[in-house]
């Protein structure tokens, strides 16, 4: 007959346990901030909820529930009070550890929801190993803002993997690139010269507006954006706009992109409308020393030289004309090859009489007054 008590009989049946290992528990009770596991040893483990998760918020109670089995890893076999201390995220953090560690040598692509955003860079969170994603690695231009990607599902790749030092590092920005130049390649082998294709406004700066063709970016020059004048394109466009726009030129990577439609070109039936004789009328665009520029349709401007806008000495367009005022003129020259229109109110004057008869007495002689639309208008 064993000489063993029944305690003794029954703690030489039990397993033993060490720290570090991996055991398999069956939930026997459950509170908001822990969970007791009997793991078939003289004690029974205690998970808490700090060891369960970095996420100090959640409710154990709606995580698990009694009966159900999990595995775990064994932080202590005695915590003092007789208790075996439990961790479920350092296992987790092991085994993706591993994981982390495939996707580094196999490159592979990961995707995860960021969980922090930093001022430079990234938290995101793959089988409980913290990933950072410097600011710089996070997109392919500099962003001031990162906290537009809170919350947000996005890709990287592992850049560097360090378990010693627990330093693993992701890349978003070497997918976008990649991705852009896949894109560019496609883009270009589809574009030609002449083609007219949709694009997305992305920038507006002084000198013109760069266009997302989606794949590349085209040039949209202040010059190509009308065949009127434009005053800033700030004024016309604004980022996000949806255009078509005319490829102009392709030269290497860059493309240069036109709204000067030929179908819409003012000068195809301007022979017509500003023949030499024609009267029309049409405002002051700008002005210079020797005459003024009047625009009589959008991207047709005319020149009235200063000599032919009285009878009568003018030193200067601006000490009669003033730009926005509507005026008449007659077309004293047409020139489509160098698209130049010359006008001349002086044409249109009578000359005054020095005397007049008596039975002329009711004739009134036509002042510049009378031809030059809204003068003086204050």
């Amino acid at each position: 007959m064993s000489d063993l008590t029944f305690e003794q009989m029954l703690e030489a049946s039990l397993k033993t346990i060490h720290a570090g290992e991996v055991v398999e528990g069956t939930v026997i009770d459950v509170k908001p901030e822990e969970v007791v596991l009997n793991i078939g040893y003289k004690s029974d483990g205690i998970l808490t909820r700090n060891e369960y998760s970095n996420d100090s918020s959640i409710d154990m109670t709606k995580i698990v529930k009694p009966g159900d089995t999990m595995e775990v890893k064994v932080l202590k076999v005695n915590d003092g009070e007789g208790q075996v201390m439990l961790t479920y995220k350092r296992l987790a953090a092991d085994r993706g550890n591993k994981r982390i560690e495939e996707a580094y040598n196999n490159h592979e692509v990961l995707k995860a929801k960021v969980s922090q955003v930093l001022d430079g860079g990234l938290i995101v969170i793959v089988d409980e190993v913290r990933i950072f994603i410097p600011a710089s690695l996070v997109s392919d231009t500099y962003e001031k803002d990162l906290t537009k990607y809170a919350d947000q599902e996005i890709e990287f790749v592992i850049s560097e993997y360090n378990p010693r030092r627990r330093r693993y590092i992701g890349d978003r920005k070497q997918l976008i690139v990649a991705r852009k130049a896949e894109m560019q390649a496609a883009l270009f082998a589809r574009i030609h010269e002449g083609d007219v294709v949709e694009g997305t406004v992305k920038n507006v700066t002084d000198f013109g507006a760069f266009i997302d063709l989606g794949g590349a970016d085209g040039l949209l020059h202040i010059s190509e954006m009308s065949w009127g004048r434009i005053e800033h394109p700030k004024k016309v466009f604004k980022v996000g706009d949806k255009l078509k726009v005319l490829i102009k030129e392709i030269n290497g990577n860059k493309i240069a992109l036109s709204l000067k439609f030929e179908e819409l070109n003012p000068w195809k039936n301007a022979d017509e409308k500003y023949a030499v004789g024609n009267v029309v009328t049409g405002k002051v665009a700008r002005m210079t020393d020797f005459g003024a520029f009047v625009e009589l349709e959008p991207g047709i401007d005319a020149l009235l030289h200063v000599s032919q806008i009285s009878r009568e000495h003018v030193d200067k367009p601006s000490d009669v004309l003033k730009v926005g005022q509507e005026v008449t003129a007659k077309v004293v020259d047409f020139n489509p090859e160098d698209k130049k229109i010359s006008l001349s109110i002086k044409a249109l004057l009578t000359p005054e009489k020095k005397e007049a008869p008596a039975e002329d007495a009711d004739v009134v002689s036509v002042d510049i007054d009378q031809v030059i639309a809204g003068q003086d208008e204050e």
